[in-house]
């Protein structure tokens, strides 16, 4: 029997464009993550820094993450330009099958190919957010918030990064 596919990333494009929109998560995690038409629409409006992917599993769409690389992180300090993981929407009949640690780590690994070597994303807090997730991954809280969410940064230098 062959191997199972191993997932992949794929650029948006006018053939997928449609599936990618029509991607839902689970009812219950609607509150925690835009829906992937806004963050095409924020790709749009940040061209260059933003970095759209498609996660599929051989023929099938399973997931939907967003990059950002060098993003002016604070208005009062220019130089905080930051890296790391912007959105991710699992589809909700395909989590827990690791296309989530999946798209840190391409995330990650794309970080690192442009030389950073620590990546960030935030998450919303609260008991029914992704908080368990992102500390399994091995980031930590910044003691930062941005727009009410929870920053935590991944140190990709480490050796035992699980992320990498």
């Amino acid at each position: 029997m062959p191997p199972a596919p191993e997932p992949r990333l794929e650029k948006i494009t006018p053939g997928n464009v449609d599936a990618a929109c029509d991607l839902r998560v689970r009812p219950d995690q609607e509150h925690l993550v835009e829906p992937v038409a806004r963050s095409l629409a924020e790709a749009y409006a940040w061209p260059g820094i933003a970095w759209p992917r498609l996660i599929y599993d051989g023929d099938e769409l399973v997931g939907f993450l967003m990059g950002f690389f060098r993003i002016p992180w604070r208005e009062d300090d220019p130089d905080d330009l930051r890296s790391g993981l912007w959105r991710l929407n699992v589809a909700a009949d395909r989590q827990g099958r690791g296309y989530g640690r999946f798209a840190v780590r391409a995330v990650a690994d794309e970080a690192w190919r442009r030389g950073e070597r620590r990546i960030y994303t935030t998450w919303e807090p609260g008991d029914d957010g992704p908080e368990r997730f992102y500390l399994r991954l091995g980031f930590q809280p910044t003691g930062e918030l941005s727009g009410g969410q929870t920053v935590g940064a991944l140190d990709l230098s480490a050796p035992d990064t699980d992320a990498r």
